[in-house]
């Protein structure tokens, strides 16, 4: 190969490599590279149903345009972008967000996702952090909300014994709600709205008719308050009903065992 022959080849050679390079989505590209002043917020103490918001600055220290292709939140707060969707290079950008605290008490946290075209941080995480101080109220706990009353025979009620706590500070109102229950108290038939003072417990005997029925059986009791923070509670009652018959043959069949 003589030495002009060999100049035209790294010529060509060289003409290519650059050609590639140029058509290299790579070669020469920046990248976009979201930065967050801050990517936690605490509110301090807040009262039960105040709103807070605060607005989380962000700025695309890249070489290329930073494009926010969106923001979603855990439940209980809201996230919307103030500023444009495309940040360019050097530039900021807002995300708002907000927190109703209604519904909430004590320690709270909530998490945004703000997704981005960053290639090495595509999805970032920002928290919000709240402690919502509660007035004083009532506060409503049951025991158990799950209650199985077992083998039971036809036209027997379904019966469940329910305990109601007020662990508040002010006196509960409690309500039931089902087609065809009966609550008792102390053998009586208790008082509808049922009060119980702070710091009290009350007994109550839930019975439910069940003519005409066997096999499984579940029903449920919704109970109603004016805990702000629990307006309504379900009662689970289950149970299992034979008949007369079927009993009659469970005890021929374990007669032995029942002596």
């Amino acid at each position: 190969m003589n030495k002009r022959l060999a100049n035209r080849i790294l010529t060509v050679l060289s003409s290519l490599f650059f050609i590639m390079s140029l058509l290299s989505p790579a070669a020469g590209a920046g990248a976009p590279k979201i930065k967050f002043k801050e990517t936690t917020w605490d509110f301090g103490k807040i009262k039960q149903g105040e709103t807070a918001s605060h607005e989380f600055v962000f700025t695309n220290e890249g070489d290329d345009t930073l494009t926010i292709e969106k923001v979603s939140t855990s439940c209980g707060c809201t996230a919307v972008l103030v500023s444009d969707r495309s940040i360019p290079p050097g530039k900021s950008g807002k995300i708002e967000v907000k927190f109703d605290s209604r519904g909430y008490g004590g320690q709270v946290a909530k998490v945004v996702y703000v997704q981005s075209n960053d290639p090495k941080e595509p999805q970032r995480s920002l928290e919000i952090k709240a402690d919502v101080e509660v007035p004083p109220s009532a506060k409503i706990e049951i025991e158990p909300y799950n209650y199985d009353a077992g083998l039971m025979v036809e036209d027997d009620e379904l019966r469940a014994n329910l305990k109601i706590m007020n662990k508040g500070e002010l006196e509960l109102r409690v309500e039931f709600n089902h087609r065809s229950a009966a609550y008792d108290i102390a053998g009586k038939p208790a008082p509808i709205p049922l009060k119980i003072p702070a710091g009290k417990v009350v007994d109550v005997v839930v019975r439910i008719p069940t003519q005409n029925r066997t096999g499984a059986v579940r029903e449920y009791v919704l109970i109603k308050s004016n805990d702000p923070m629990r307006s309504t509670l379900s009662l689970y009652i289950s149970g299992y009903i034979i008949t007369k018959e079927q009993l009659k043959e469970l005890f021929v069949k374990y007669k032995d065992i029942l002596r």
